[in-house]
């Protein structure tokens, strides 16, 4: 005979039973059963074998929890207390510089039924010690955890090639984690030589407004990459001209573009290092050396406000009357780390082409 009791009290967990089936190896009772626990409850099993007067049973032998296995271990939790001192199935976590909390994808449990046993118990304990923002990454290997998550309360914050990042908002009211990024950067390279020629090209693959046009190279910064080398890098990539970084001329804001995001757009001008033309077939039609001149008189230009502008920027820029931006290597106190400064010093730069009149 077997008797099974259980004790639930109001405070962090509730232990769903569920009964499985009695078995019987070599004389001994088997009873097990699996765990849920969620955040308003505290549970606690106890239990009481009856077992035949002519025989001696184990009792550890009588009762099989299946525990959840977190952070490398394997626990049951005894008595099933969940008190902060016994809270063994708590998502290995690190704080982040704002006191968040981000969870350790190294040390996150495969299986789905296990994660969903855990993320409850350990959202119930970041809030009870004051945690707000949890922050989750998952790699493409656990992507069975997302829709755990998502059923948790979680939501999609942004996801990359190989993972999706997810984020939960402790406290009641508005969530005040910091959201995407609203913004993708692109670049434009304006590369004029010696002959007053500009570096153009035709894009093989472009909307058929823009068919059979010149028009200067362009492309995406990548990540961690620096505005002025990423357009060197891609007049190098479309047309296999070697250019070094001059100054931005100007630089363009504009909004629900690709995605519904902002997009930045600068203007670089380039001072070329190569002159012989090896174009990216993949996505280049063609390219060549224009006379500026008969660049700027192009349709394209002359239609187009923007262009026109922009072309008009470049020549009072060619003629000393004007001076963009030049980068410039600074560190902050506030992150410790070096980025790059933009700005115009005027006839203090130490660029002799830039005088501002």
């Amino acid at each position: 005979m077997e008797r099974l009791s259980l004790e639930l009290r109001p405070q962090t967990g509730i232990l769903e039973e569920r009964r499985l089936r009695n078995k019987r190896t070599h004389g001994k009772c088997f009873t097990s059963f699996n765990c849920s626990l969620f955040s308003q409850w505290e549970a606690k099993a106890s239990y009481q074998i009856a077992t035949p007067s002519s025989g001696n049973v184990d009792s550890s032998n009588f009762l099989r929890v299946e525990p959840c296995k977190i952070n490398g271990s394997n626990s049951a939790m005894p008595n099933w207390n969940i008190a902060k001192s016994n809270y063994n199935s708590i998502l290995d976590s690190f704080e982040d510089e704002y006191g968040g909390i981000v969870i350790n994808a190294d040390r996150l449990p495969r299986d789905p039924n296990t994660f969903a046993c855990a993320l409850p118990v350990s959202l119930s304990y970041w809030k009870r010690i004051g945690k707000k923002g949890v922050w989750l990454k998952l790699p493409l290997e656990l992507s069975d955890l997302v829709p755990v998550a998502v059923k948790k309360g979680f939501k999609y914050h942004h996801a990359e090639e190989a993972y999706v990042m997810l984020t939960y908002w402790l406290p009641e009211g508005p969530c005040m984690l910091p959201a995407n990024a609203s913004h993708q950067v692109g670049v434009g390279g304006f590369v004029l030589n010696d002959q007053n020629q500009v570096l153009v090209v035709q894009e093989k693959y472009c909307d058929s407004a823009f068919s059979g046009a010149w028009k200067l190279p362009t492309g995406f910064i990548q990540e961690s990459e620096e505005i002025f080398s990423g357009a060197v890098r891609e007049v190098q990539e479309e047309t296999g001209i070697d250019t070094e970084f001059v100054e931005v001329i100007a630089f363009r804001h504009a909004h629900h573009l690709a995605f519904e995001k902002s997009d930045l757009f600068f203007i670089c001008m380039l001072r070329p290092l190569s002159q012989e033309i090896k174009i990216d077939e993949m996505e280049i039609q063609a390219a060549k050396w224009m006379p500026f001149s008969e660049f700027v008189e192009q349709p394209l230009i002359q239609d187009d406000s923007m262009f026109k502008k922009i072309m008009e920027i470049c020549i009072q820029r060619l003629r000393k009357n004007y001076c963009g931006l030049t980068a410039h290597p600074v560190i902050s106190k506030f992150d410790g780390r070096w980025s790059s400064l933009y700005y115009n010093v005027g006839i203090n730069s130490q660029d002799s082409n830039c005088h501002a009149s």
